[in-house]
């Protein structure tokens, strides 16, 4: 019998918690893959009472026997993943098998400064944000085909070609338009056949190994980074980031069809997030978020930067919904809402044409659009040691079943708290 694909995104503005749920369903899939995003995305675990923080390896990568991909569609910093490599090694916690694909881009010295000196460049009012990874310079670069690929740092003579090229433009932008020292080949060429040596064991055709998985009655997990509303064309343009996190870029970042995928599953906190700038509908007054911030540990994984903190928007939470054919969602932190006398929900936006429950991606519609909330009582009992679904206060329960009756799926995962046994499975 051929195997199935699961999909798992992130359905709001990422840190959903999609890094705990992929933990939580790991032991019944065989392959786990990561199909967009760089070095930006953080994905945190807590296993065995420790704190794993991921940025590149899929977070399957804790579970011993498995097979972890990193796909075509994912810009690798190999600093950053061979920190990560050479922790787990340190830690005895390399237990599954690593591909990279050879076609993965790779994040240069160089991107990175451009990345800083752009967002400097663009002022305070038009700031996007950017954790200055180098994640969208190298985007750029492999749309403008002249990007270095992991298969280009394993041959010598391709990687000095492509290299000279490159630093020929980058440094004319560098020293002519930001006033920066120029960059040195010969250090950055030295450095990058480094990578190559250390990242050979693990370069491989992705695409072939997932099919392989499927002829052997495997089940392939894709393993979205950010999340639905910082998609590059679906998102809160230009406050997106660089690739997609919706489930196209599941397909076109890992070199598969869709007729494989056989269940998507969206991952929502039970309230809202985003990091940087950008419009945020259901933002909550700075004494509400401050609470939710800190009783969530709301700080990003990857920066460290505060998150702004809101309340659930089941508009955007629709959207996600029909723009990636979710068929279940996982739904994270409910004991965050744990000791709140009233919970709010936001359930459509006053705009100036009028009330709406339809999202849209542009800046200049969700910045003046008004949320428009449902208030539902709280729960001030502690759910962390709750294992199943009627174990809940009768507030909690309400809730979940509120969420579920706007979204129109079921909600299969619950997450009772931060380690990996609390969490309540309703047939997922």
């Amino acid at each position: 019998m051929r195997g199935k694909i699961e999909a798992l995104l992130g359905a709001q503005w990422g840190d959903e918690g999609k890094g705990r749920v992929v933990d939580a369903i790991a032991s019944r899939v065989d392959v786990v893959a990561r199909f967009q995003g760089g070095a930006n995305a953080g994905h945190t675990v807590i296993a065995e009472g420790e704190k794993h923080i991921f940025h590149l390896l899929p977070s399957g990568i804790l579970f011993p026997g498995k097979t972890c991909i990193i796909g075509n569609g994912v810009v690798v910093d190999p600093d950053q993943l061979l920190e990560e490599l050479g922790e787990l090694q340190r830690k005895h916690k390399d237990r599954a098998r690593l591909i990279i694909s050879g076609a993965a881009h790779v994040v240069m010295p160089y991107h990175k400064l451009l990345d800083g000196m752009e967002e400097r460049f663009r002022g305070v009012g038009r700031r996007i944000g950017t954790t200055k990874r180098g994640i969208g310079p190298c985007y750029v670069d492999k749309i403008s085909r002249c990007g270095i690929r992991v298969e280009d740092l394993l041959n010598e003579d391709v990687l000095r070609e492509k290299l000279a090229y490159n630093l020929e433009i980058k440094n004319e932008i560098l020293s002519k338009v930001y006033n920066e020292e120029p960059l040195s080949f010969g250090k950055i060429f030295e450095q990058a056949k480094e990578w190559g040596e250390k990242l050979s064991p693990f370069v491989g055709d992705c695409s072939l190994e997932i099919e392989r998985a499927l002829q052997q009655g495997k089940t392939v997990l894709l393993e979205g980074a950010q999340g639905t509303l910082l998609d590059i064309d679906h998102g809160t343009y230009p406050y997106v980031t660089s690739s997609n996190a919706t489930i196209g870029g599941g397909l076109t970042g890992l070199g598969i069809g869709p007729s494989s995928i056989s269940n998507v599953i969206g991952v929502a906190k039970a309230y809202c997030t985003r990091v940087g700038s950008g419009p945020f509908p259901s933002e909550a007054d700075e004494e509400t978020a401050n609470w939710l911030r800190d009783r969530g540990g709301e700080y990003g994984a990857t920066t460290g930067r505060p998150r702004r903190c809101g309340w659930l928007d089941l508009v955007a939470l629709r959207y996600a919904v029909r723009v990636n054919s979710m068929t279940m969602l996982a739904l994270t932190k409910l004991d965050v809402l744990s000791g709140l006398e009233k919970i709010y929900v936001c359930t459509s936006y006053i705009t100036e044409k009028g009330k709406t429950e339809n999202f849209s991606g542009g800046s200049a519609f969700l910045e003046q659009a008004k949320p428009v909330y449902e208030e539902l009582p709280g729960w001030q009992e502690d759910i962390g040691e709750c294992r199943t679904f009627e174990s809940l206060p009768k507030e909690a329960r309400k809730y979940v079943e509120f969420i579920e009756e706007v979204i129109g799926i079921p909600i299969t995962l619950i997450g009772v708290g931060a380690e990996r046994e609390q969490v309540i499975k309703r047939g997922l």
